[in-house]
């Protein structure tokens, strides 16, 4: 496994650091005392699914295949013909009081039904006839699915691993903890009645500090990222209560909620839908507000003569494409999620306008937007507070001399020059670059054939 080869980022000056301590580290301490206090104390209201039907693996040895038989008249009249396929299947119990047997099943049949073949690796379940509890039956339920999936997480993770490197590994761990406070706070406290909306506000504050530091390290950049994440939840949160209280959403746009409901009536649908949006929108946040934080790093590295407000305008051109091109993955991830009920709703027979203000796609429109606008203002906001923080931390750096202006360059080296500077200016000019040295002030000539040219890349470094 190489080493991680990121630029680090420069030191940051000792008043720069006590006041981004003295920021951060008291959101943090309020954002676990506030997830104490909100943690489930219990598992909330037992559902009551009756007994679990037993379920065994097996792999099937024999399919066969027959004509259906004919099913009695409709309605209409004339015959009905079952949907098949009809037949048997032979499958080999793996688990059970039958392990090893062979029994027999009917060949899966409906919608949605397994498509079965010899050798393939099935879950059997095991129904037993209410009025005779010593006759039962065994039918395919589904494939197993276990060994692809643990296939899959394994290239997964060595995919991350061989291109992020270290930073890949403390990827998979920031994973990790995002899935653990959504199984362990956020869920089970939805799911024990709590109001849904502080729960996912909270929760989603607990995976941005645990995986931002996990992932990029405990730098000023990464503080910053923090902060313009956080400001950015905050607004997410208030415009989605405003959202859906002004087009009187009530969280009953699905049939999973409707479902849900039937189920848990103590959940609160209205705050479980604002709660979705703010999870749904951490995503995002995190990847701009990081972003925008190593742009204005960059920047300020790759040039130091820039000041504070040319550094706010350069990351926020970066930032404007970064959103134009988000904008659009927000929607298809809404639509890609919702694509079944999406094309169910292209035949409805209503009008264009009925359905899009209807609670199912105006609660997605509504996501959406709220989610966008939350992206929109973390751009200037993280942009603004890397670009002080940049500022402050190059002026502490460059000595009074650079804290009158802002924008004196770092000291070099006499008689030396930045070997990837070198790198950068030949590669953009063709050919060697010209230099000038600090030492003598004399340059050395363009190769043969090139003429020197005014204003090039080399004089704007």
């Amino acid at each position: 496994m190489g080493a991680d080869h990121n630029r680090p980022a420069p030191p940051t000056p000792p008043g720069v650091r006590r006041i981004l301590v003295a920021t951060v580290v008291p959101l943090f301490v309020i954002t676990v005392i506030a997830a104490i206090a909100l943690w489930p104390r219990d598992g909330g209201p037992k559902v009551d699914g009756g007994t679990p039907v037993p379920r065994y693996h097996g792999t099937v040895t024999r399919v066969v295949t027959e004509e259906c038989p004919p099913q009695p008249e409709t309605p209409q009249g004339g015959p009905s013909i079952a949907n098949g396929p009809c037949g048997t299947v032979t499958v080999r119990v793996e688990q059970g009081p039958d392990a090893g047997q062979q029994v027999e099943t009917p060949i899966p049949t409906g919608p949605g039904a397994p498509t079965v073949a010899v050798d393939d690796r099935i879950v059997l379940v095991k129904l037993t006839d209410p009025t005779d509890p010593t006759a039962s039956a065994y039918n395919i339920a589904e494939h197993q699915r276990g060994a692809p999936l643990i296939w899959l997480a394994v290239l997964f993770a060595l995919a991350i691993v061989a291109f992020g490197r270290w930073r890949g590994v403390a990827a998979l761990a920031g994973l990790a903890a995002t899935f653990a406070i959504l199984l362990t706070f956020v869920l089970p406290g939805i799911g024990a009645g709590g109001s849904p909306l502080p729960i996912a506000v909270v929760g989603s504050a607990l995976i941005m500090f645990v995986v931002l530091y996990l992932t990029h390290g405990v730098t000023a950049q990464t503080s910053v990222a923090v902060l313009g994440t956080l400001g950015s939840l905050v607004l997410t949160g208030l415009l989605g209560t405003m959202a859906t209280a002004a087009t009187h959403l009530t969280g009953y746009g699905s049939e999973d909620a409707t479902t849900l409901s039937m189920f848990r009536g103590d959940v609160d649908l209205h705050g479980l839908l604002l709660a979705g949006i703010i999870i749904g929108s951490l995503g995002v946040l995190d990847d701009v507000t990081v972003t925008q934080a190593a742009t204005v790093t960059e920047l300020a590295h790759a040039n130091p003569g820039l000041s504070r407000l040319q550094l706010y305008r350069a990351a926020t051109r970066v930032g404007r494409a970064h959103i134009a091109s988000t904008v659009n993955t927000i929607v298809l991830a809404y639509a890609g999620a919702s694509l079944p009920l999406l094309l169910l709703l292209t035949a409805d027979s209503r009008p264009v306008t009925q359905i899009l203000t209807s609670e199912f796609l105006a609660q997605e429109i509504v996501r959406s937007a709220v989610a966008t606008l939350g992206l929109i203002a973390a751009v200037p906001l993280t942009t603004g507070l890397a670009a002080v923080v940049t500022a402050a931390g190059r002026r502490g750096a460059t000595g009074p001399a650079a804290a009158a202006g802002g924008d004196v360059p770092a000291a070099r080296t006499p008689g030396r020059w930045p070997a990837d500077r070198d790198l950068a200016l030949e590669a953009l000019g063709g050919g060697r670059a010209t230099h000038r040295y600090p030492d003598d002030h004399t340059p050395t000539h363009p190769p043969a054939g090139r003429p020197h040219r005014e204003g090039s890349t080399e004089t704007t470094w």
